[in-house]
C-alpha cells in the first residue's frame, strides 16, 4: 500500500514536544510569508500540488482539511478538521493563511490515508469560498476539472458558470481558475450492449486536440506554484490551451510571465 507522501496516521502527540515545538523561535523570513490551507488534497493531482506547495518554501505553515483525525509526517504541515457538510456551520478558524487551493480529485480506494482527507464536491464551491473568505484567505486557487472537448470556446477564458461568478463576487484579492481536463474514466461492469456502446463513443476521444487533453498531475502542480509566485491582483483563468502550452515549454515561467501581462484574463468588476 503506498502511503501519501506527506500525510500519515500517527499516535497523538506528545505534549512535550507540542511545548518544545511551540517554544521554538520564529525566524523573520518564516513569519513574513504567507500561509496555506488545501481542500481536496487527494488523488495524483492533489498529493502532488500538496508536495509541491508545502515543500517549496513559499509558504510558512500548510493547513490540510480531513475529516478523520490524523497526524502530518513533516512540521510545517497541519491538519485541520473539516466538521461535517454543512460548511455555513463551520467556524471561524483563526487560522494565519493567506492563500487557499480547492481541488475535487476523490480519493484513490487503494490509498486508505487519503479517506480521511476531505474532498470537496463541486456543488459546495460557494459554501466553501465563503467559509474561506471568512477566515482571512485573499488568494484562491480552483483546480476545476472539466471533460475534454465538451466545455464551449467561449466559457474556457472567462467565468462559466453561476457558482465561479458567486465566488468572483467575494471579494478574494486574487482568484485563480485553472480548467485542467480530467482524465476519462473506462467504465466497469454493464451489459453486452452497454459495453458495445461505450467502446463506440471511446473513438471521439482521438478527435480531442492534443492541448485540450490532460496533463500529468507533477506538471499541473507545477504550475500553479509558479503562477503563485507571480500572480497579480484580479480574476485570471486559465484555459485548458494555456495549461497545455505551458507545461510543454522548454520554461514554464515565459509563458506564464507573458500570459499575466499580455493573455487573456478575466478582471474582476
Amino acid at each position: 500500500m503506498s502511503p501519501h507522501p506527506l500525510l500519515y496516521s500517527l499516535p497523538a502527540l506528545d505534549p512535550l514536544q507540542v511545548l518544545q515545538a511551540s517554544q521554538r523561535p520564529v525566524s523573520a523570513t518564516a513569519a513574513a510569508r504567507p500561509g496555506l490551507i488545501v481542500a481536496g488534497a487527494t488523488g495524483a493531482l492533489g498529493s502532488e500540488v500538496l508536495r509541491r506547495l508545502a515543500g517549496s518554501g513559499g509558504f510558512a505553515h500548510t493547513h490540510v482539511l480531513a475529516h478523520e483525525p490524523m497526524s502530518t509526517g513533516l512540521a510545517q504541515v497541519t491538519i485541520a478538521s473539516a466538521r461535517g457538510e454543512d460548511i455555513a456551520a463551520w467556524p471561524v478558524r483563526p487560522l494565519p493563511v493567506q492563500t487557499g487551493v480547492v481541488m475535487f480529485e476523490p480519493p484513490r480506494l487503494y490509498h486508505d490515508r487519503e479517506r480521511a482527507l476531505w474532498t470537496p464536491q463541486p456543488a459546495q464551491l460557494p459554501a466553501l469560498a465563503q467559509w474561506l473568505r471568512r477566515c482571512g484567505v485573499q488568494t484562491l486557487v480552483l483546480v476545476l476539472p472539466h471533460a475534454p472537448g465538451r466545455l464551449p470556446q467561449a466559457l474556457r477564458h472567462g467565468l462559466a458558470s453561476i457558482d465561479e461568478q458567486q465566488v468572483a463576487a467575494l471579494g478574494f484579492e486574487r482568484v485563480l481558475l485553472v480548467r485542467s481536463a480530467q482524465k476519462q474514466l473506462t467504465p466497469q461492469g454493464g451489459s453486452l450492449p452497454e459495453k458495445v456502446a461505450a467502446w463506440m463513443l471511446s473513438t471521439f476521444r482521438y478527435m480531442v486536440p492534443a492541448a485540450a487533453q490532460p496533463v500529468r498531475p507533477a506538471r499541473l502542480a507545477e504550475f500553479v506554484d509558479v503562477v503563485l509566485r507571480v500572480l497579480p491582483p484580479g480574476i485570471h483563468v486559465v484555459a485548458p490551451e494555456l495549461l497545455w502550452q505551458a507545461v510543454q515549454a522548454p520554461h514554464m515561467q515565459d509563458v506564464v510571465r507573458a500570459w499575466l501581462n499580455t493573455g487573456p484574463h478575466c478582471q474582476a468588476d
